[in-house]
């Protein structure tokens, strides 16, 4: 069990099965360790770091520690997608069409099964796919999603699906359902489905740069006592120190 910089006690938490973690790692790893029980890995989404790699993240990381991870964006985006940029192998022109919007191609099943490797070896248990806005509910894109979502090797893993643009709400509802996902919101922006379990990305309530308050923290809390599991995963500039406030916020309120 991790302890929390000022000594706050984690019996609450995991009382109330409260996870709490970020988008990344904002300070060094033994000082996150530190801190925090859990991390959402996002250089798999950008470019799938090496197994060996990913593999000494594991081992430096405490027996109990858990990951999370987002699937590389070859799966869940286009190559006209800002973020490639960040990507460190060559597509031809030619194959660009045959990447992202979860298209039953072998380049995304390859993609697919990138992301498991780095999956088993982090021992994490949550994949997230995360949508770009661009992703609309067509009837195109929906096939695609459920076809995918058939066809993977699911294993045990929770898959996560955090949908952006103009998505129904009961469009969402029914594909969750049919497809065995969870669906991920930041609660900020758009109502999770209450019960169960509860994946959260905290983008900033404004914006990136946005420092959570204590009336923010005390509505998450609140928002917990509807779930019997939750994960809240700060993404926003405050990330660390937001995260930490809100676990003390959660030892005050329990």
């Amino acid at each position: 069990m991790s302890q929390l910089t000022c000594g706050y006690h984690l019996k609450a938490l995991i009382d109330m099965k409260i996870k709490v973690g970020c988008c990344g790692f904002p300070v060094s790893r033994e000082k996150y360790y530190k801190n925090f029980d859990v991390v959402e890995i996002q250089q798999t989404f950008y470019q799938p770091p090496q197994e060996k790699t990913t593999q000494k993240w594991r081992e430096a990381a405490p027996a109990d520690f858990e990951f999370t991870l987002k699937a590389w964006q070859l799966i869940t985006h286009l190559p006209s997608s800002p973020t490639y940029r960040r990507l460190k192998i060559a597509i031809p022109e030619t194959k660009k069409k045959n990447y992202g919007f979860f298209k039953s191609t072998d380049e995304v099943f390859q993609a697919w099964e990138e992301t498991e490797k780095r999956t088993q070896i982090l021992k994490a248990k949550i994949v997230v796919f995360q949508c770009p806005a661009s992703f609309q509910p067509t009837l195109e894109n929906k096939k695609s999603l459920e076809k995918f979502f058939r066809n993977i090797e699911r294993k045990e893993y929770l898959l996560v699906w955090e949908p952006r643009g103009k998505w129904e709400r009961n469009e969402i509802s029914a594909l969750c359902r049919k497809l065995d996902l969870l669906l991920c919101v930041d609660p900020f922006k758009n109502k999770p489905f209450p019960g169960g379990m509860g994946y959260f990305r905290l983008h900033g309530r404004t914006g990136y740069r946005y420092k959570y308050t204590d009336s923010d923290l005390k509505e998450l809390v609140d928002l917990s006592k509807g779930f019997d599991t939750v994960y809240f995963m700060f993404n926003n500039v405050y990330m660390f120190e937001d995260a930490l406030h809100f676990k003390k916020k959660i030892v005050e309120q329990a």
